[in-house]
């Protein structure tokens, strides 16, 4: 059990039968009554996020989630295998538990799975991931306005934007918490 005053980012809570991350806290208190804390949180099944406001004192559940560092192996139709490094396991992973964080998987690369009462829920990647863009048009001589852009595909499929001097071949920095560019990776 956690108590209110043990919140901070990123702690993993259950309210009923769902887990929770929280995103954002804040303690109030207020010049008449009981102090209570403000939070933002982020159901860790379906990314959505939901307002909670918890009273001073209050007990809350801490839910049976875990992670674990696995390997990417490769696709298959609308899974995706994942296999534990230290046993050997290899565990199938749906698309829509996935969703768009399938745009920063490449093969071989160790993440981490999260698990709710021994069922996948989904999977944090790092900040930034390294991609080579496969497909993109080419610059055009002339086209120098400050801060243009253009579509780029990387080896994963997805689609980012970047500016005009990324070319096929390039490898691309990406934040994969805003689906951003941010640089051009060292070769």
């Amino acid at each position: 059990m956690y108590a209110v005053s043990d919140f901070r980012r990123g702690l993993k809570i259950q309210l009923g039968p769902i887990p929770y991350s929280i995103i954002e806290f804040e303690h109030v208190k207020p010049g008449k009554g009981t102090a209570f804390t403000r939070t933002k949180l982020r159901d860790l099944r379906s990314g959505k996020v939901l307002d909670h406001t918890f009273r001073s004192g209050e007990k809350i559940v801490k839910p049976d989630v875990f992670e674990t560092d696995m390997q990417y192996l490769y696709r298959d139709g609308d899974e995706f295998v994942f296999m534990d490094a230290n046993t050997y396991e290899q565990i199938n992973v749906g698309l829509d538990i996935l969703g768009t964080d399938t745009g920063y998987l490449l093969e071989g690369m160790t993440i981490k799975v999260v698990m709710f009462n021994g069922r996948v829920i989904g999977i944090e990647l790092s900040n930034f991931v390294v991609l080579k863009v496969t497909q993109c048009d080419p610059a055009v001589k002339g086209d120098t306005v400050t801060g243009a852009s253009k579509p780029a595909v990387v080896e994963t499929g997805a689609q980012f934007f970047v500016p005009l001097f990324i070319n096929e071949g390039d490898s691309i920095k990406v934040d994969t918490r805003t689906a951003a560019y941010v640089e051009r990776a060292k070769k």
